[in-house]
């Protein structure tokens, strides 16, 4: 990089290389005559800035505009000038000003996330309002408060609230339950605990005796308290006068997502799927918690929900494999306990205002470990990333490359509108705000025109330094991530990988396309070989019986070790499992009758338009859509009350819940159109989220009821990308929640603990 973070000419020179083998005609089926002066320029110096001048000017080629060809399926190639002009609407993050100055437009993202109504924003909102903010009637409190917390319901806070809005609240200090604390006889502490007998007792010996550490507790359970914890608080009599509130907030979940949560049960797909977890007390106990925690998002957003889940397979339940049964026992699980909100919680729903469904992942076996080619996926797949967490470099001059951490999330307006698009495109809108901030900032432009910067441009330059330093940092981070990922898809050969992937998925590919990868990329990576082998198994089964699998993990060259992972894959079949366990034998009868790849998912003619390697979609697409139009069968997910037309959205569908005259196979999906030049402003739910949440925040009022997903087992990125592209498109708030969010390297692993130990 070069100063002040700065992309360094190399970097940019690197940026506009990678997005040419996506859009190269070349790779498709469209040959194309190339175009005189496509080819980049010799890499230019690196530019340098001395610390603690003005901006630097910048040094850009004027070859770095590379021709960008897009190629549209089963038509000529398009060519355009990434000339940085704005195109179909997809927003820059940069508007002019005079002088040259560079400011943010808030124009570009429209407030993005900033409507009260929206899944997580309800969440915080219950936090600052309820919780941290008395109520002017009630007893008047100090200015300022101490927050205490226990270990989980931190990270309940953190996932919600920014510590300024905590701040704003009136908390002066945060502080953990179970560390020492100083006496605050003065000030009032709120409590946020989980109702837990160890957390009690810590509450009761810091508030009893002569000398409480705070002058009054309000306490708040992130869930139902149990009866005896509430009895054992009142027997403490010193305690009860210095007890200021103690309530149910019903908030026992990560708002992970502006429309997306987990219930933080990372291991749940070992403890209710593997082979030794059936009878263990685990299975019970993760039932038991992932309800309740399911049922708080209800309280909290007050919703009561028209409940389907995944039938099992078996059409005798005696007889089931237990794991088999997992979504029908979560569903009764959380039904039982909204149900009791009717009468339990003030102004809570007496009818369904909105649906859900709880699936588990053996539906969909394939999108945990396909790759996946949109920016969001990518990066946590490629990339080395803590959570949200990336760390990078920053050269400086004169001195050492210096680490730095950035935070890919909602306060990143840059990651909201690049997250759910295609690497292709993220990549393309990278290089097209590159263009325009050299085009549009001052010091650059005249350095290129070898002008000098006048006393007044350096005025303004530098009073909008701080701002244009921030705007500097978030390109400039995510120019070298998608630089990076660009990187390793040509080191790794993902492209060819990928295409395999999805010919098999969709019945366009076979043991010889298998084959031939394998014998032809032998740098190919261990797991990039187990991804494909285990898709290969959940689409020919047949491929795996007797001793074929172990030829084929022969001639990838994967320790037989990593045969457990596939045989593992029978753990979520269901009722199969146990016959094959006592065989000895293996197998993988997704379909019996099933001879030849036929693909285990169908085309879907509906004229869309995509990137190259976007064939594939996770099947809860599908599913949301039949559930939003009426159309998903009740034999196959059943309903445990009669749905009202409210909550089924028929106002918006026009349709009634009926079972469908030819219901597919669970695995059976369909799919769009491969084509690959996609137009920005489509309005087919793959634009980008800036524009998702612009039109959601200004249409909100006029959605209709919001359907929740939940999916046992772990829950994708592709996954949590449906919940928003499918809001505008079905307009309803769509919902994703699951036991955790898993990236493919953590799947694998999971898998290889189903199996017996």
């Amino acid at each position: 990089m070069g100063a002040k973070g700065f992309p360094s000419c190399d970097t940019r020179h690197g940026l506009a290389r990678s997005l040419r083998p996506w859009l190269h005609p070349s790779m498709y089926s469209s040959p194309r005559e190339s175009r005189p002066g496509s080819s980049c320029e010799p890499h230019a110096p690196s530019c340098s800035r001395p610390p603690r001048s003005p901006p630097p000017a910048i040094n850009i080629p004027d070859q770095l505009n590379q021709d960008i060809v897009c190629v549209r399926a089963g038509g000529e190639g398009d060519a355009r000038v990434g000339d940085g002009q704005e195109r179909g609407g997809g927003g820059h993050l940069w508007s002019d000003r005079v002088g040259g100055e560079m400011s943010m437009s808030g124009a570009d993202f429209g407030g993005v996330g900033e409507d009260p109504r929206i899944f997580r924003n309800v969440c915080r909102d219950r936090i600052l309002k309820d919780m941290l903010k008395p109520d002017k009637d009630k007893e008047n409190k100090s200015a300022w408060k101490v927050l205490i917390m226990d270990k989980f319901t931190v990270k309940i806070i953190g996932y919600a609230c920014k510590m300024a809005e905590i701040t704003d609240a009136g908390v002066s200090l945060v502080e953990d339950l179970f560390k020492r604390r100083e006496p605050m006889p003065s000030m009032d502490a709120i409590y946020f605990l989980q109702p837990l007998k160890e957390n009690v007792i810590m509450l009761l010996s810091d508030m009893s005796g002569r000398c409480p550490l705070y002058r009054k507790a309000y306490i708040f359970f992130s869930s139902p308290i149990p009866k005896d914890l509430v009895t054992y608080i009142k027997n403490d009599m010193s305690v009860i006068p210095r007890i200021g509130a103690l309530r149910e907030m019903n908030l026992e979940f990560f708002a992970i997502d502006m429309q997306g949560f987990v219930t933080d049960h990372d291991m749940a797909l070992t403890e209710l799927y593997s082979a030794n977890g059936h009878n263990s007390k685990n299975f019970n106990d993760t039932i038991s918690t992932m309800a309740v925690r399911i049922a708080t998002t209800f309280a909290s957003l007050k919703e009561f929900p028209c409940v389907r889940y995944r039938a099992p397979k078996s059409a005798d339940p005696s007889t089931a494999p237990k794991f088999d049964m997992v979504p029908k026992w979560l569903a009764n699980a959380v039904w039982e306990i909204v149900s009791k909100y009717k009468s339990t919680i003030p102004e809570f729903p007496q009818k369904e205002t909105c649906e859900l469904l709880i699936l588990d992942r053996p539906i969909d076996q394939i999108a945990p470990v396909i790759h996946e080619w949109i920016y969001d996926a990518m990066c946590h797949d490629l990339l080395e990333m803590d959570g949200n967490k990336y760390i990078y470099e920053v050269s400086k001059s004169g001195s050492d490359p210096e680490k730095k951490e950035a935070l890919l999330e909602d306060q990143d307006p840059l990651w909201i509108e690049l997250r759910h698009t295609h690497i292709a495109d993220a990549s393309e809108r990278l290089y097209e705000k590159m263009n325009t901030f050299v085009s549009k900032n001052k010091a650059a432009q005249l350095s290129r025109d070898g002008g000098e910067v006048s006393t007044t441009d350096l005025q303004k330059i530098v009073q909008a330094l701080p701002q244009y330093s921030e705007q500097v940092e978030k390109l400039t981070l995510h120019i070298e991530i998608a630089g990076k990922i660009n990187k390793f898809i040509r080191e790794y050969g993902l492209r060819d990988i990928g295409q395999v992937e999805q010919d098999l998925v969709f019945g366009d590919a076979g043991a010889k396309e298998v084959i031939n990868i394998l014998r032809s990329k032998q740098n190919m990576s261990q797991e990039n070989k187990l991804r494909l082998l285990i898709i290969y198994a959940i689409v020919c089964p047949d491929k795996f019986e007797g001793d074929k699998g172990d030829k084929l993990m022969q001639l990838a060259k994967l320790p037989s070790n990593d045969m457990k992972v596939i045989k593992s894959l029978q753990y979520l079949v269901g009722s199969d499992a146990k016959k094959t366990g006592r065989a000895g034998g293996f197998s993988l009868k997704f379909d019996a009758q099933k001879k030849k790849n036929t693909g285990v998912r169908t085309e879907r003619q509906d004229g869309e338009e995509g990137w190259a390697l976007s064939r594939f979609f996770p099947l809860i697409e599908e599913l949301i859509e039949k559930l939003s139009k009426g159309e998903l069968p009740l034999n196959e997910y059943p309903s445990l009350s009669e749905p009202s037309p409210t909550a089924q959205g028929a106002a918006q569908s026009g349709s009634a819940a009926k079972p469908a005259q030819n219901p597919q196979p669970m695995s059976r999906r369909s799919r769009r159109t491969p084509q690959y030049a996609k137009s920005r402003n489509s309005d087919d739910g793959q634009s980008s989220d800036s524009a998702v949440l612009r039109h959601a925040s200004g249409d909100f009022k006029r959605l209709g009821n919001r359907i929740f997903v939940f999916m046992v087992g772990g829950a994708t990125r592709s996954e949590l990308r449906t919940a928003h592209t499918l809001t505008m498109k079905l307009k309803r708030e769509i919902v994703l929640g699951s036991s955790s969010i898993d990236d493919p390297p953590q799947f694998i692993s999971k898998l290889k603990s189903l199996g017996p130990s």
